[in-house]
C-alpha cells in the first residue's frame, strides 16, 4: 500500500529504526531519534543498490517520488544512477547539509559502535540541523556556521562545540568527495573557538577509601541488578556504556570471558574481558533474575532495553559520592592508576582498558600476545579489591615475572 502525506508526517520513532515502503523501490527510514530519511532501492548489474533522496520534511513525499521516477528513467536509459549523481554539477544537485550528513552517517555506521553513532546523530539533530539542515550544502559559509557553534559555546559546552565543529567538517569533506560542495567552510573556523578545559574523570585512589567504597557498593539498597552492576564496575574496567549494554549472549562463563562486539566499542574493535572468579560469582547470582532476557541489566521500562545511561552515576550519588568524587568512568581511572603504580606492564593495562594503539604493529602485538597476562592481572586486581573491601591491610599486587 503506497504511503500518504499523513502517514509520513505522523510516523513516530521506535526503539529501533524501521522502514515505511511506498512503491517501486521508494521507502522512508524512521530513526529512534525521530529522523526521516528517503531512500530508493534499485538493481544495477544484478546487484541491489540504494540512493538517498534527502530527508523529510525538507523533501516531501511528492518530491521523493519525483526523485525515484528520475532514477527509474535513468535505469531505462541504461544509466547507472549512482555514477550519474557523482558526475552532476554541484549546483544542480541542491543537496542540503542534512541530506549529506545523513548519507555520511549511513556510510560510517558499520565502522562505529552503536553508542558513538547515536551520540553523533544526536549532536547533529539537536545542535546543527535546526539551524542549517535545510541549507544547500554547497552554499553554506563560515559566517553561517559561527552562530551554530556560538549557541553551543555560550551554554558552557566548549568541548561539545569543538566536537561538533569536527563533525561538520567531516560532513563537508564527504560532500566535496561526492561533488556536492566545492570547499569546507569549517576549516576557516580553526582557532575561533576557545580551547577546551581538559579534566580527568573523578576517581578514588586511596586504598582505605576504595575499601569503604566497595563496602558501600555491596550494600547498595536499590534494585539487585543495579547492585550487581555497581559491584562489577570496579572489577571489569570497562566503560559505563559497555557495562550497561552487556548481553548474556556475549558471555562464556565456562571460559571466563566476556567478548564485547566491535559495534559496541568506542574504538570499533571487538574487545575481550577476562572474568575473575569474583565476577563469575556475581554473574551467577544475577543470571536467575535477568538471564531470560537479552540484557544483564535491563531497563525498568522493559527487559528488551538496557538500563539508562545515568543509572550508575545516580546510584553513586545515592550512596553519597558526588560528581567531584567519583563517576562511573572513574572506576577505569582507579584501576589504571593503581595497576600502573603496582608495576603491571603498561601495554597490558592499556590493552585491557581498550585504549586505541596508534602504532599498527604494536596494536597487532597487543591483541595477540597479552591475553595470558591480562587474565592474571584481572584476577590479581579482583583479589586486591576483595582485600580492601574486607578492611585488611593489603600488600601491593605486582606482576609476576616470567
Amino acid at each position: 500500500m503506497p504511503l500518504s502525506d499523513a502517514k509520513v508526517r505522523t510516523a513516530k520513532p521506535r526503539e529501533r529504526r524501521y522502514k515505511l515502503f511506498d512503491e517501486t523501490g521508494l521507502f522512508l527510514i524512521v530513526t529512534p531519534e525521530g529522523g526521516k530519511w528517503w531512500r530508493c532501492r534499485y538493481r544495477w548489474d544484478g546487484r541491489e543498490q540504494t540512493l538517498s533522496l534527502g530527508t523529510y520534511p525538507a523533501v516531501s513525499l511528492k518530491q521523493a517520488r519525483m526523485g525515484r521516477d528520475g532514477i527509474r528513467q535513468q535505469l531505462r536509459e541504461g544509466i547507472n544512477p549512482a555514477e550519474a549523481r557523482q558526475r552532476q554539477d554541484p549546483g544542480a544537485l541542491r543537496e542540503t547539509f542534512e541530506s549529506q550528513a545523513r548519507q555520511w552517517l549511513d556510510a560510517r555506521a558499520s565502522r562505529w559502535s552503536a553508542v558513538h553513532a547515536a551520540r553523533v546523530t544526536r549532536d547533529l539533530e539537536r545542535d546543527v540541523f535546526p539551524w542549517i539542515g535545510n541549507q544547500p550544502v554547497a552554499a553554506i559559509t563560515a559566517l553561517q556556521l559561527k552562530p551554530v557553534l556560538a549557541r553551543i559555546r555560550d551554554r558552557g559546552a566548549v568541548d561539545s562545540a569543538h566536537r561538533i565543529l569536527q563533525i561538520i567538517g567531516q560532513v563537508f569533506r564527504y560532500a566535496m568527495a561526492g561533488g556536492h560542495a566545492e570547499r569546507n567552510p569549517a576549516a576557516d573556523l580553526k582557532g575561533w573557538l576557545p580551547s577546551p578545559v581538559r579534566a580527568h574523570f573523578a576517581t578514588i585512589t586511596d586504598p582505605k577509601a576504595i575499601g569503604a567504597l566497595l563496602r558501600a557498593l555491596d550494600d547498595y539498597p536499590g534494585s539487585f541488578p543495579v547492585r550487581c552492576a555497581l559491584r562489577l564496575a570496579p572489577r571489569l574496567m570497562v566503560r559505563p556504556g559497555e557495562l550497561r549494554q552487556a548481553e548474556w549472549a556475549e558471555f562464556d562463563l565456562d571460559a571466563a570471558a566476556w567478548r564485547i562486539p566491535a559495534r559496541k566499542m568506542k574504538g570499533g574493535r571487538e574487545h575481550l574481558v577476562p572474568l575473575a572468579r569474583q565476577c563469575l560469582a556475581i554473574l551467577e547470582e544475577l543470571r536467575p533474575l535477568t538471564g531470560r532476557g537479552p540484557y544483564l541489566f535491563p531497563s525498568v521500562r522493559g527487559r528488551n532495553r538496557p538500563m539508562s545511561g545515568n543509572t550508575i552515576n545516580a546510584a553513586l550519588r545515592a550512596l553519597g559520592y558526588d560528581t567531584d568524587t567519583l563517576t562511573g568512568h572513574g572506576f577505569r581511572a582507579m584501576a589504571s592508576t593503581l595497576l600502573n603504580e603496582m608495576g603491571w606492564n603498561a601495554d597490558v593495562i592499556e590493552r585491557q582498558l581498550a585504549h586505541a594503539e596508534r602504532n599498527a604493529v604494536r596494536a597487532a602485538y597487543n591483541r595477540a600476545e597479552h591475553l595470558p597476562e591480562r587474565r592474571r592481572m584481572m584476577q590479581a586486581w579482583a583479589d586486591y579489591l576483595d582485600g580492601l573491601a574486607s578492611g585488611a591491610t593489603v600488600a601491593t599486587i605486582r606482576r609476576k615475572s616470567g
